[in-house]
C-alpha cells in the first residue's frame, strides 16, 4: 500500500474522520489487522482561518506548502488537502512538491457522475460556495451546481466555523440545514455536496430527500482505493 500524506487540523474535528474512514476503508479491502499506511501534517487552525478572513491566500497557500513538503520528506506517496475550502491553494500544494495531489472535488464529481446525477447543491462556506475555485472544478466535471440564496449561505457558513469546528453538534442547525437543503431541492438539485468536511459531522442521507454526497468519506475512500491500486492489479 502507498502511504497517504494529509494535510489536515482544518479542523481537526474532520481531520479525525478522515483517519477513521482511512483505516475503516482499509480493512474492508485488506481484512484482517490491516490498516492505513499514513502520515499527517495537523497546522493550527486558528493562524489559518485568520489567513482566510483577511484574504491572505498566498501567505496561507505557503503554509500548506510547506506541509506538502514535509509529507513528502515523510515518505508520503500521494497527498490529500482534508478540507474543501483550501482547496483554493491546491496549485501552492502541487506546485511545492512531486507528490500527486488528489483532488477533493475530483473525487467529488466522480462520485455524483458513478450515481448518474448532474445537478447538485452545493452546502460548504462561504469561500466555497460562492468563489469559482471549487464550484468550476465541480462544473468542470460535468457537474450543474447550485447553491443556497445569500441567508442560506450565512447560515451555513455560521454552523460550521461557531459550531462545527468546535466539536458543537445542535439539533437546531440540523433542522436549519434540512430547510436549506429543501429549498435546493425545490430548485431543481438531484443531489446535494457536503461540501464542508465538517457538515458530515451534522446531517446524512436521513436528513435529504435525494442523495447525499459526504466528501471528506468520499476523498478518504478514493485515497485508499488509489494507495491499493497497484494491490489490486
Amino acid at each position: 500500500m502507498k502511504t497517504i500524506g494529509l494535510i489536515g487540523g482544518m479542523s481537526w474535528e474532520s481531520t479525525a474522520e478522515y483517519y477513521r474512514i482511512l483505516n475503516e476503508r482499509t480493512r474492508e479491502r485488506l481484512g484482517g489487522l490491516h490498516s492505513a499506511r499514513c502520515v499527517l501534517y495537523s497546522v493550527d487552525f486558528a493562524e489559518i482561518e485568520q489567513l482566510q478572513v483577511q484574504g491572505r491566500w498566498e501567505e496561507a497557500g505557503q503554509v500548506l506548502a510547506g506541509a506538502a513538503r514535509s509529507l513528502e520528506a515523510a515518505g508520503a506517496d500521494l497527498l490529500l488537502i482534508c478540507t474543501n475550502t483550501m482547496h483554493k491553494v491546491a496549485d501552492h500544494v502541487e506546485a511545492a512538491t512531486s507528490v500527486p495531489l488528489l483532488h477533493l472535488a475530483d473525487a467529488t464529481a466522480a462520485a455524483v457522475r458513478a450515481a448518474g446525477l448532474r445537478r447538485v447543491g452545493l452546502l460548504g462556506t462561504a469561500f466555497t460556495m460562492e468563489q469559482d475555485f471549487y464550484r468550476g472544478r465541480l462544473a468542470a466535471g460535468g457537474l450543474d451546481v447550485r447553491v443556497p440564496d445569500p441567508d442560506g449561505r450565512a447560515l451555513v457558513h455560521r454552523v460550521i466555523y461557531e459550531e462545527l469546528c468546535l466539536g458543537v453538534v445542535r439539533d437546531q442547525s440540523r433542522a436549519a440545514y434540512r430547510r436549506v437543503v429543501e429549498d435546493l431541492v425545490a430548485e431543481g438539485a438531484e443531489g446535494v455536496i457536503l461540501g464542508c468536511t465538517e457538515i458530515e459531522l451534522l446531517i446524512g442521507p436521513e436528513d435529504s430527500p435525494v442523495p447525499v454526497f459526504p466528501t471528506a468519506r468520499l476523498h478518504a475512500e478514493a485515497a485508499v482505493d488509489a494507495a491499493l491500486a497497484e494491490h489490486a492489479a
